[in-house]
């Protein structure tokens, strides 16, 4: 069922493992996409594999906000104006004691996960309050936003700011119809588990992974599609009484 027929949508990060989950499933489901990433050749590699005359792509720093505008100007361009914005680049950052990080780790960290979701808000913004219906906006927070983890302060304290922006926009947006909520996963099986299972246990990361699972009642990791698919219903009309709402997907990690 075509549940996104006609929705324009936006992802940051849209290359990477949940970005490529939801815009498959936003593309089956009858939207046009537009993803947005680091990497040209990220950018390329999804096109292909995603394999539709829908998906279109743009390559931008979302910590730089020159480049955040340029983004949403292009989409405004080609899918016409813009219903649904995942706000879902991040970065994991290293993993190291609070007194020993690395100041332009930390610096990164914060760039892209809170003043690149505060960028995209800003440029955003505009475009929705100009539609009829307004926008749905999902920002991408973890866990991590709802508790704390040793050594990787800089990371906790990210997805923690976005809670807090999140709740402001939404009652600023409420006036013009615009819901933004912010989906908050566990540990998810990709690349940037990889990394802190590495960075926790040097050598050692299956071991890490096995510890991880078992602090989560469910004891398995999510999946991209399991992240991908309560995103999919936030962004879409069947959430559309749900604004300023923090949503765990997380196997029970957070009960």
């Amino acid at each position: 069922m075509e549940i996104m027929k006609n929705k324009r949508v936006v992802i940051t990060g849209g290359s990477g493992a949940i970005g490529r989950a939801l815009a498959k499933e936003l593309l089956a489901k009858g939207a046009s996409v537009l993803i947005t990433d680091l990497k040209e050749e990220d950018l390329k590699n999804a096109k292909e594999e995603l394999g539709s005359d829908k998906l279109f792509t743009f390559k931008a720093d979302v910590s730089k906000e020159n480049e955040v505008a340029k983004y949403v100007a292009f989409a405004k361009e080609k899918l016409g104006g813009i219903d649904i914005f995942y706000n879902n680049a991040g970065v994991e950052g290293k993993v190291a004691p609070l007194d020993e990080y690395p100041l332009e780790v930390f610096d990164q960290v914060i760039n892209v996960n809170i003043k690149g979701v505060y960028y995209g808000l800003r440029h955003m913004f505009p475009v929705m309050k100009e539609n009829k219906e307004g926008g749905s906006i999902i920002i991408t927070s973890s866990v991590a936003g709802m508790m704390g983890t040793p050594n990787v302060l800089p990371y906790v304290t990210s997805k923690h700011a976005v809670i807090g922006m999140m709740k402001s926009a939404a009652l600023e947006g409420a006036a013009h119809k615009i819901r933004v909520n912010t989906v908050n996963p566990s540990p998810v099986d990709n690349r940037m588990m990889r990394s802190l299972e590495e960075g926790f246990a040097p050598g050692a990361g299956a071991e890490a992974k096995k510890g991880f699972e078992q602090s989560i009642p469910l004891q398995r990791y999510a999946t991209n599609e399991d992240v991908a698919k309560l995103m999919l219903f936030l962004g879409s009309d069947d959430s559309s009484f749900i604004t300023g709402t923090i949503n765990p997907v997380d196997g029970g990690m957070t009960a």
